[in-house]
């Protein structure tokens, strides 16, 4: 793939409104391994190979299993995820494929186990940053498998 746009010719208030939303999904309070879980099925959907890319170094690094990680993208098939995570990850795959059939309201009831309504707020926030990044960097053409984690 050619690079389009390369991040140093973002424009800088682009990346500074995206990196002032990072910074206020990072004090949502969510773990950070469910957040990275989430991202790397919403980047799967999207087939963002940067973002999977990312997220999967990003999980890795905290901690996360490879097999949980490897297996995300059919989540529903194997028994590893918890309740919450299956929870999260339904509303994540409802929020990025709008244009499916969801039972949105069963999906926020499920959610609303574990959450309540402002954390379901942030949640779905999260989820539509991530999904935005996604767009921007297959959009820009950002090339995959160059990414370090900086920690």
């Amino acid at each position: 793939m050619n690079t389009r746009i390369a991040f140093s010719e973002i424009p800088k208030e682009l990346m500074a409104h995206m990196t002032d939303a990072e910074n206020y999904i990072s004090t949502i309070g969510f773990d950070f391994k469910l957040l990275e879980l989430i991202r790397l099925r919403v980047s799967n959907i999207n087939h963002c190979a940067y973002c999977i890319d990312m997220h999967f170094k990003e999980a890795m690094a905290a901690g996360e299993d490879t097999q949980r990680l490897y297996s995300v993208s059919d989540w529903k098939q194997v028994p590893y995820y918890s309740a919450e995570e299956q929870a999260c990850l339904a509303w994540a795959e409802c929020i990025t494929l709008p244009h499916q059939k969801h039972d949105e309201q069963g999906l926020f009831e499920n959610l609303s186990v574990f959450f309540d309504k402002q954390q379901i707020a942030n949640l779905t926030f999260m989820i539509i940053q991530i999904n935005a990044w996604n767009r921007l960097m297959k959009s820009f053409g950002i090339e995959a498998g160059n990414y370090q984690v900086s920690r």
